[in-house]
């Protein structure tokens, strides 16, 4: 056999193991809204060690995709309250198939801590007749390789609240108890309309659900607009567990919502308040050194090969602006508070 011919035989083998498992059919379903499954492995890791899990350093491993806003959330918490130390990171690459994402980043193509080439193998060791989403963030116990969570909303409040041992001096408090209860009510809004909204209208099934989950989106935002127009920040004077939330939709808005998602009514950059307080938080320490714009791009319009067939990411658009001064400052607020930003900032 030629190389030629060898090659041609190994891009064929390649071909045929991507489409048995293909992620096509897996995020659009013809004719209906989408809808997101958000029954995770709500085990926790807390301080009293209630479910199994105590709190230890340097025994769990979070792995979080940089590609992905829900596990973005938690890379950038663990950075503002500096739990590098406590707690190790594990990034796959930007893209996965049906089965799982995979760690093509590493040398080897193996999670150096985990030893496994897929997020797959430890959900199974949690569980061998695993049958919902291998998602991100999860958290790995390094002791057994068995994954201990992958709910992340409830992830990056127990860094806040059981880690807070092992917070760095000057940590920010993302979760402070007097603004809990706002905190929360702005959260729940902003995922179900935004965070969430954005995949309605990416994966809706019909016209008629794609309008309905468009319009929703928008008035969101236009609500988000007015209420960050004359405050800096979405809860209080300081940077919460709200902002994290938010930003990671905002900072992806422009480069992949907008079109791949059809979110086109406007550009983020078209909305002075919204883009003015992405900028602002974007050159905030621990928010824009965690954002990798082409690994965010490669992983959407790659994936989903529902709504882009061909694979094709995009060249823009320009990202220039992104470090251009945004003024807030003027609305006063500090974003640490009495605190400080994180190390190497």
């Amino acid at each position: 056999m030629t190389d030629t011919q060898q090659s041609e035989q190994q891009s064929e083998q390649q071909s045929e193991q991507q489409s048995e498992h293909s992620t096509k059919g897996s995020y659009v379903t013809g004719g209906k809204e989408f809808t997101r499954d958000t029954q995770y492995i709500e085990t926790r890791i807390t301080r009293d060690g209630a479910d199994g899990y105590l709190v230890e350093a340097g025994r769990y491993r979070l792995v979080a995709a940089r590609a992905c806003p829900w596990a973005n959330r938690t890379i950038i918490v663990r950075r503002l309250l500096g739990l590098e130390d406590a707690i190790s990171l594990g990034t796959p690459g930007p893209t996965h198939d049906s089965r799982s994402w995979t760690f093509d980043l590493d040398p080897g193509g193996k999670d150096p801590v985990l030893g496994i080439e897929r997020l797959q193998e430890a959900f199974f060791k949690r569980d061998p007749h695993y049958s919902r989403g291998i998602t991100v963030p999860a958290i790995v116990d390094t002791t057994t390789g068995a994954v201990v969570t992958n709910n992340f909303p409830q992830i990056t409040l127990d860094f806040s609240g059981e880690w807070k041992d092992f917070h760095r001096e000057g940590a920010p408090d993302l979760y402070p108890e007097a603004l809990r209860e706002e905190i929360d009510t702005v959260n729940k809004r902003v995922f179900t309309e935004v965070n969430n909204g954005v995949y309605r209208c990416g994966f809706a099934g019909s016209q008629e659900a794609y309008d309905a989950a468009y319009d929703r989106l928008f008035t969101a935002l236009d609500w988000l607009e007015e209420r960050l127009t004359n405050q800096r920040f979405l809860v209080g004077d300081t940077i919460t567990e709200a902002d994290v939330r938010l930003f990671t939709t905002l900072v992806r808005f422009d480069p992949v919502y907008h079109g791949h998602f059809k979110c086109n009514r406007n550009k983020l950059t078209e909305m002075p308040a919204l883009w003015g307080y992405a900028r602002d938080l974007f050159q905030t320490p621990g928010f824009g050194d965690t954002i990798d714009f082409e690994q965010i791009k490669q992983h959407y319009y790659i994936v989903h090969e529902d709504i882009n067939p061909t694979g094709i990411v995009p060249k823009g658009p320009d990202l220039a602006g992104w470090t251009t001064p945004h003024g807030r400052e003027s609305l006063g607020g500090r974003p640490f508070g009495n605190g400080t930003p994180p190390a190497g900032a």
